[in-house]
């Protein structure tokens, strides 16, 4: 009898445990060394939570700790549940493995904290089935739904649309800023049938520039060609910042040898010492590769003797060479590869 209630005194304490205190059960646990890398990616106020309550800390009887283990391991498997396939995929996993309210009682601890993002039950739907249901809807309609998806099948549903509506589509994403709760519902409700829940009232960002700019790396190059150009008539200055972000300077690592060799004849010596600064040693190297030893040379000196160098003026830079090396492929004197697309030597 006295055993049963110490049980049951331990579950009691396990429960009314907070986030934080279980958070610090969980990292003595498992030990220094894998918690040393945990709080690399932790910031200092929660370093110094943690340290407190782990400083506090007494004894970890043994069921408290399988306890604690135990209930990571389950939020864990049901948020690589929701990663895959949503809230309703996960609940129907647990539930099989867990039973019913085990699985609610996991899904409601995640969602307090989770926000489920928009759309969430279509992450599973292949992008053609997808393009079906949706190439019929309102090009306002359409962007909503692709800001949403991930870029991989955004891009496939992008450049099967027809080339009236594609150029709009973009453009959209492009300018989208933030979407209310009840607009988002209501096009939940048209494609789903039915309502879905969002965690949050709040209203949700999503779109932008950045997002067509990712969703057209992606495309292949017909596809972004014809979308620009579309662009450039309808809103000249936005299809300027679009490009200006579709290939970035670092990006210059993914040309072939051949293909840089063409662009370094084109920029001009100055222009490429600012544009070097701040890149990363692999940039360089590859630079450095492509020119003659004595070139290589001259050119690490004139980095050495410019002294420092501003940002913006740096930033200029590179965007020069981004212009040239768009130029170039433009022409077709060099190919920039693109998912999807076969790799072509020039």
């Amino acid at each position: 009898m006295a055993e049963t209630e110490s049980s049951s005194k331990k579950k009691k304490d396990i429960k009314n445990m907070t986030g934080r205190q279980k958070a610090a059960v969980f990292l003595v646990s498992i030990g220094s060394d894998i918690s040393s890398e945990i709080f690399k990616y932790l910031r200092e106020d929660e370093i110094e939570t943690l340290t407190f309550e782990i400083a506090r800390m007494e004894t970890i009887e043994p069921d408290q700790k399988d306890a604690i283990l135990s209930e990571f391991q389950e939020l864990m498997m049901a948020n690589q549940f929701i990663s895959i396939g949503g809230i309703d995929y996960a609940r129907e996993l647990l539930e099989k493995s867990l039973g019913s309210q085990k699985a609610i009682d996991i899904i409601n601890r995640l969602t307090s904290s989770l926000q489920v993002r928009p759309f969430d039950f279509i992450r599973r739907t292949d992008p053609a089935h997808l393009l079906n249901f949706i190439q019929q809807e309102l090009p306002q309609t359409i962007a909503l739904i692709l800001a949403y998806l991930e870029p991989n099948k955004a891009s496939v549903i992008l450049q099967n649309l027809p080339s009236e509506v594609q150029s709009e589509v973009a453009r959209r994403i492009a300018i989208m800023d933030r979407t209310s709760p009840e607009v988002l519902r209501e096009v939940e409700r048209v494609l789903e049938k039915k309502l879905s829940t969002l965690s949050s009232e709040d209203y949700t960002a999503a779109g932008g520039v950045g997002s067509i700019v990712e969703i057209l790396n992606l495309v292949d190059r017909s596809s972004e060609k014809q979308i620009v150009e579309a662009l450039e008539e309808e809103d000249p200055e936005l299809a300027e910042e679009i490009k200006k972000r579709m290939f970035v300077f670092e990006d210059i690592v993914m040309l072939d040898d051949r293909s840089i060799q063409k662009v370094l004849r084109e920029v001009d010596q100055q222009e490429l010492s600012k544009a070097l600064k701040s890149v990363d040693t692999e940039v360089q190297e590859k630079i450095y590769k492509n020119m003659s030893k004595r070139a290589a040379q001259m050119l690490k000196e004139d980095m050495e003797f410019m002294g420092p160098v501003r940002l913006k003026d740096v930033e200029e830079s590179q965007q020069k060479i981004v212009s040239i090396i768009r130029h170039l492929e433009d022409t077709g004197e060099i190919v920039v590869a693109r998912a999807g697309e076969d790799e072509l030597v020039v």
